[in-house]
């Protein structure tokens, strides 16, 4: 089935574009760069009709019943997920090394620190990807890696209840053109980084997988330094949805990882 939903492309320009985090130390404050509203077209996954797989397009769904059912502001679980994250990345995407580093809790709810992301993006610009390599790791260690073949890459799933609204939905990267993409600065009250904006382009073939539960999820490709495909992604407003009385409520799990 194909629905029709709403997203937020960037758009192109001459000036330097940032987001701005946590104004005037204001947790959850956000100044954005312009956004231009445009409505897609998006595919179900769940037709069969339009395959995906993590080598050629960047992405794999899967079916991973987790350990943990409640992602609390506390750290109690961190450790049981980050090890059925490790076990997962190295199952099926052959994955050598996993080094989990950031877990967002996204509720789509006005009183949220954290909602979903509606602007049309990639985590990470190569510039961005090579600059949280040496973040993460040092500058040596950064240089071990740079020389053999590693990626970003995220692991994403519904939290308590599956995903009736502002679902996650992906652009195929064989539909994108490459000045599509656009430099988008990040700028946080304590450092600064860089991801990539995607302007519209009516050629984009968007999909996604509907009625998501807890026990799916889907691990997508951010950087990878050897050419693999990256995502462009946002959340999806589904034109004439009714509202839910339960909000979309996530979690993004970014991973470094070291392939053989």
């Amino acid at each position: 089935m194909t629905i029709k939903a709403t997203v937020n492309y960037h758009v192109k320009s001459q000036q330097s574009q940032a987001f701005h985090f946590d104004v005037d130390g204001i947790a959850g404050n956000l100044l954005s760069p312009e956004l231009v509203e445009t409505p897609v077209y998006v595919q179900d996954l769940g037709d069969g009709a339009y395959p995906v797989n993590f080598n050629d397009d960047g992405i794999l769904f899967t079916h991973s019943p987790s350990s943990v059912s409640h992602f609390s502001n506390t750290s109690d679980w961190q450790t049981a997920y980050e090890t059925e994250i490790t076990e997962l990345l190295k199952h099926s995407i052959h994955a050598q090394e996993v080094y989990v580093f950031d877990h967002t809790l996204r509720i789509d709810d006005p009183k949220a620190t954290r909602k979903p992301a509606r602007n049309v993006h990639n985590d990470y610009s190569s510039q961005g990807a090579h600059q949280r390599l040496a973040d993460l790791m040092g500058t040596q260690k950064a240089r071990e890696f740079q020389q053999g073949h590693f990626g970003f890459v995220n692991i994403w799933r519904p939290v308590e209840h599956p995903i009736i609204t502002s679902p996650l939905g992906f652009i195929k990267p064989s539909s994108m053109q490459a000045d599509d993409w656009m430099n988008i600065e990040l700028i946080y009250p304590d450092r600064e980084g860089q991801i990539l904006g995607v302007a519209a382009n009516p050629n984009h073939q968007w999909f996604y997988q509907a009625n998501m539960q807890p026990e799916d999820v889907i691990i997508f490709n951010i950087y990878d330094n050897r050419g693999r495909p990256h995502l462009a992604h946002s959340a999806l407003d589904i034109i004439g949805q009714p509202d839910s009385p339960i909000p979309r409520k996530s979690i993004e799990t970014r991973t470094l990882v070291r392939y053989i």
